[in-house]
């Protein structure tokens, strides 16, 4: 196994301090880890790769009023050719994407008042897709919350240090999907980033594809565990443990076939001040809010 694998039944059983420590190890170095045991309904995993496959058989022309261009609040459909994470060579990803934000009914305070990222999810016209992606959010939500919990045990701090701080977050549900290679020299599926937030829980339909670059390493391929997330920590959380936890590169090749997964990002509420937590020593960066943290990062993808 070129990633650690940690049984998140230790941490809600008898051997929470034993997963502890291992998270502590995995979130060090190399920052990526397997997740099993996690409690996510396997049906509801199941539903939510049906769902997203029903909307990626659209044709373009079926997606277009729900893309993300028509709201700023990082919505709804990105088409093909319409991101570019790698920002030092300039590709463009060969990926389409749709994305879930935490739900707010429209009369909310926060949509009213235009505040960043509080807008209402765009929900295409099909008959499951809405209860069954809702569904999928509330529950990788409860489980990255919980997951924080066992961070702020391996960084000495209160138990519920970021409950406060994530029980509204500027969380993401993406149902990503990639062609399959054609041959194109220098493509790339998704090009070589780090992700934004805390915590990423990705689940793929085994296709392989994503690669991983742990610090002193070169490119390796991540490991796939039927049932199994892949989570890795974010540039906020790296940000927020002042650098004691890494968020390690990564991409995705183009796949021999048509690959499809779905990723869930927990990026903090958006009033969240993301500054060093005490114990991790001087402050290495400037503190930010979680919303103007997500905004410079979405800037930068879409230029």
């Amino acid at each position: 196994m070129s990633l650690p694998l940690l049984d998140w039944s230790r941490f809600t059983g008898g051997d929470k301090a034993g997963f502890v420590a291992d998270l502590g190890r995995a979130a060090r170095d190399p920052g990526f880890f397997l997740l099993t045991n996690h409690g996510i309904d396997d049906a509801l995993i199941a539903q939510v790769f049906d769902e997203a496959g029903a909307f990626g058989a659209l044709p373009p022309e079926g997606k277009e009023g729900w893309a993300i261009s028509t709201n700023p609040h990082n919505r709804g459909w990105a088409w093909l050719g319409s991101e570019r994470l790698d920002d030092t060579t300039g590709q463009i990803d060969q990926k389409e994407a749709f994305n879930i934000g935490f739900d707010l009914a429209p009369d909310d305070p926060r949509v009213l008042n235009g505040e960043p990222f509080r807008g209402v999810n765009l929900w295409p016209t099909l008959p499951g897709f809405k209860p069954v992606m809702l569904a999928y959010f509330d529950a990788v939500h409860r489980l990255g919350m919980a997951m924080m919990r066992a961070v702020a045990l391996d960084l000495g701090l209160p138990e519920d240090r970021f409950d406060a701080e994530l029980d509204e977050p500027l969380a993401t549900l993406r149902l990503l999907s990639y062609p399959a290679e054609t041959g194109e020299e220098g493509a790339i599926g998704a090009g070589a980033h780090t992700d934004y937030g805390a915590l990423t829980f990705l689940l793929t339909d085994g296709t392989p594809g994503l690669q991983v670059r742990p610090r002193g390493r070169d490119w390796i391929d991540a490991p796939e565990v039927p049932g199994a997330f892949i989570v890795n920590i974010g540039d906020c959380l790296m940000r927020w443990t002042n650098d004691v936890y890494v968020s390690t590169p990564h991409r995705v090749l183009p796949p021999p076939r048509p690959r499809r997964s779905v990723a869930f990002f927990l990026d903090p509420n958006p009033e969240a001040v993301i500054a060093a937590l005490p114990g991790t020593g001087p402050a290495k960066y400037a503190e930010v809010s979680g919303a103007e943290y997500l905004r410079s990062r979405l800037e930068a993808t879409y230029g």
